[in-house]
């Protein structure tokens, strides 16, 4: 039973957490309205141009919002973008106290929801909550440097290997692991991988398993294959997915090949290169300029070692197989040029160990 402030923001960050996958590039909020201890409205933020949360939970209040609490995951806007202020709505539904979970670092808010709510006698109570940050760390990132946040995947035997020495990788991952990817390309904005892993697994990079509200198949990521020489076959079954792809060659490219990927049902993008390899830091720009906020990086060696090299990664989700893979010529999970000694490693942060079936997942974050 629900009973203190604790639980009753428990509710709000669960609320939260449904909307992931749905409001991109706004943040994913829940909030609930409490009065006299009961819960009285309950709501999580909708697509962009509809409800945030705030309105949501004090809709379904009524007139019960007035003298009531509400506890909130993230500071309440206080200026006018597709929707109204949510400052507004809860200064006009009566409402006496806000709790807040974290307070949004968006400059156009950043502490100005607060200050408006306490100028119009409102009570606001600040506590940052951990979880609060994970449901929005891409938001977080993006609202703050225009940059989506990139989350490195990669799944891997007990001897650091991602494939066999012809290639092999199926599968190295667990059922429930791979459960887990879909749910997490169910979430994120952009899934990414290298041309060699399309070359050699031809993935669909999809979200399988997955539906929308009401029943409706929640929309693709978009798919980023990272492919500086245009090696991507054009039959991969990238191209015949539902969603876009966009493929990120060297400049100057071929009108040829151009072509190709064009009738394949992709978008090119050209960009800066250095002996074949693409500036990744200029693409993670284009894309944040492009509204993506979240980018789940699926593989493989070279891009991930580009990434890790260059300090492009923000978390790291690694999960460990029981197996013994062997062999002086089967893939490492990272390439690139890697650490000079092991004091200069890079070290996850805030890490957590949890398990899918056989699976051991480490995940942490670098940044």
């Amino acid at each position: 039973m629900l009973s203190r402030p604790v639980d009753f923001m428990e509710c709000a960050l669960s609320l939260a957490g449904l909307a992931l996958g749905y409001t991109s590039p706004n943040p994913a909020v829940g909030a609930a309205v409490v009065r006299d201890g009961v819960v009285v409205g309950l709501g999580y933020t909708q697509p962009p141009g509809c409800e945030h949360a705030e309105v949501m939970a004090l809709q379904q209040a009524g007139e019960r919002a007035r003298g009531a609490t509400m506890y909130v995951t993230l500071e309440p806007c206080c200026h006018k973008g597709r929707m109204p202020p949510c400052t507004k709505a809860i200064i006009g539904a009566g409402i006496s106290e806000v709790y807040v979970a974290l307070v949004d670092p968006n400059p156009l808010v950043a502490g100005k929801g607060l200050k408006r709510l306490e100028e119009a006698g409102v009570k606001t109570f600040v506590y940052e909550d951990e979880r609060a940050l994970e449901i929005n760390e891409g938001y977080i990132k993006y609202i703050t440097t225009g940059l989506p946040f990139v989350i490195a995947k990669f799944a891997m035997s007990l001897d650091g290997k991602i494939a066999t020495y012809d290639g092999d990788s199926k599968w190295i991952s667990s059922e429930e692991s791979r459960k887990f990817v879909h749910n997490l390309r169910h979430i994120v904005d952009a899934v990414m991988v290298g041309a060699n892993t399309v070359v050699i697994d031809d993935p669909q990079l999809s979200a399988r398993g997955c539906r929308g509200r009401g029943g409706k198949t929640k929309l693709q990521p978009l798919r980023v294959i990272v492919d500086g020489n245009g090696r991507t076959p054009l039959y991969a079954r990238v191209f015949k997915e539902p969603g876009k792809t966009l493929v990120a060659v060297a400049e100057p490219f071929d009108k040829k090949k151009s072509d190709g990927f064009k009738r394949a049902g992709a978008e090119l993008v050209e960009l800066k290169a250095d002996g074949g390899l693409i500036d990744l830091a200029e693409l993670l720009g284009l894309l944040g300029k492009r509204h993506v906020t979240s980018i789940l990086v699926e593989g493989g060696n070279k891009l991930f070692g580009s990434l890790f090299d260059r300090g492009l990664v923000d978390k790291v989700l690694a999960f460990i197989s029981p197996i013994i893979i062997g062999g002086e010529r089967a893939m490492s999970a990272v390439g690139g040029n890697g650490a000079h000694t092991v004091a200069e490693s890079l070290r996850l942060k805030r890490v957590k160990v949890s398990g899918f079936g056989d699976d051991v997942l480490i995940s942490g974050y670098l940044r």
